[in-house]
């Protein structure tokens, strides 16, 4: 099973919003000796929505090979096609990634039942570890309990990263399948709280810019040890807040290129942070002797 500080990796590119290979051969070395336990390659601070298909399989294929086994590599490869989220789990599962990680389709707006029926055919046609994504704020595709229960009964299902920052659902939801499957955290202000409660870990946009620290802040909580985990995450919390001043990933990139780890790419319609965040986020990273 994956624990821990999940980084849910940026994919650098140039100015030009070309892949920055170069780039990310240093970030994955930069986490794997900072600490960080598994890495997400392509996920929605990878920005998955404007990879093409292409560069979508290339950037997990990379990331598999560069850390070599010496880390969990987890694909994102969710659509709201079905039939595109199958291919990018195939390839995924080809390349060697270790899981994958599928978000709720989105836009379309499935009911329940439409939602089961995706996951469970991609399950029938991919055979590697899954574990799904609910994330209503940007799918408008909420993943009810009951239809994370019905999921729990998939074998290839080992997992659900739930980012709806409700505790009280978290807590629901280890409560009903935390004995089929590992809960996830993909709110980082409150994600110790979620392990506290029997989450396996944090799927992690901070463990970008701080992952020795998310990582330290896991294994307090993964340790039982509330008291210290609460304070090292009231450190943590001006640099959780800012990081989400404007749409992930654009307060992040902005904050790794400031550590002189990526260059300035982003792609349309996404652009630079807002000069008016920036002073907020440097002061958050300041803070913590980031910079």
């Amino acid at each position: 099973m994956i624990t821990g500080s999940i980084v849910a990796l940026v994919t650098p590119m140039h100015p030009d919003g070309r892949v920055d290979w170069e780039s990310l051969d240093q970030l994955v070395e930069f986490h794997i000796k900072q600490g960080t336990d598994a890495i997400v390659a392509v996920g929605t601070t990878g920005e998955s929505a404007t990879l093409d298909t292409q560069e979508h399989c290339d950037v997990i294929e990379r990331v598999v090979k560069l850390t070599a086994g010496r880390r969990p590599v987890i694909a994102g490869t969710g659509s709201n096609s079905t039939g595109e989220a199958i291919e990018l789990t195939q390839e995924a599962k080809r390349v060697g990634a270790d899981a994958c990680l599928l978000v709720s389709p989105y836009y379309n707006r499935p009911p329940q039942r439409g939602i089961v029926r995706h996951h469970e055919a991609i399950a029938a046609a991919a055979d590697i570890p899954q574990i799904l994504y609910n994330v209503p704020g940007r799918t408008a595709s909420d993943i009810a309990l009951e239809t994370v229960v019905a999921l729990a009964d998939v074998e290839q299902i080992v997992g659900i990263k739930d980012a709806t920052g409700d505790l009280q659902r978290g807590k629901e939801l280890i409560e009903r399948v935390g004995d089929r499957m590992a809960i996830y955290s993909g709110e980082d202000a409150n994600a110790y709280e979620l392990i506290l409660l029997g989450g396996k870990g944090n799927i992690s946009v901070t463990a970008n810019v701080a992952p020795a620290v998310m990582h330290q802040l896991c294994m307090l909580a993964l340790d039982g040890k509330a008291d210290e985990a609460k304070a090292l995450n009231d450190e943590l919390m001006p640099l959780h807040r800012a990081l989400f001043l404007e749409a992930n990933p654009v307060p992040v990139k902005w904050a790794l290129r400031r550590m002189g780890k990526i260059g300035s790419g982003l792609r349309l319609p996404l652009v630079e942070l807002d000069e008016r965040y920036q002073p907020k986020l440097e002061l958050a990273m300041a803070n913590l002797e980031l910079l």
